[in-house]
């Protein structure tokens, strides 16, 4: 039986790409890529209470000079900015008394103590 034939009781000949396969390849490495690519970026913490107290503590430390600022990378003193945020901690105090865990109180209640020493010995 000759080619012609077999093709017309088979049918059409079938293609076979085989480049797919390739391809197919190639969007497994990329998906790779960018797996390891996300896995590289930083995770932002779940938000909390202890978390934003801790900011507003870090923002009081860089306004006392004692913390280098992210920004423009130096140490800078503005003792009128870290009034305002420590009154702003004493504010929260204020306004979520009796809405803390025994742990919230203590941490709002040792960051004042202690930012106000600072403020206290830088301001002299």
């Amino acid at each position: 039986m000759s080619e012609d034939e077999k093709e017309k009781k088979s049918g059409p000949k079938k293609i076979v790409d085989e480049d797919w396969k390739t391809r197919v390849e190639e969007e497994k490495e990329l998906e790779g890529k960018k797996e390891c690519v996300q896995e590289t970026k930083p995770k932002i913490p779940e938000a909390s209470f202890s978390l934003f107290v801790s900011s507003l503590a870090t923002q009081i430390l860089i306004s006392l000079g004692e913390l280098e600022s992210p920004f423009s990378k130096k140490t800078e003193q503005n003792l009128d900015q870290a009034k305002f945020t420590i009154d702003t901690l004493q504010i929260i105090k204020d306004k979520t008394k009796g809405n803390l865990t025994d742990d919230e109180t203590k941490l709002l209640d040792t960051a004042l103590y202690d930012l106000r020493m600072r403020y206290v010995a830088k301001s002299k």
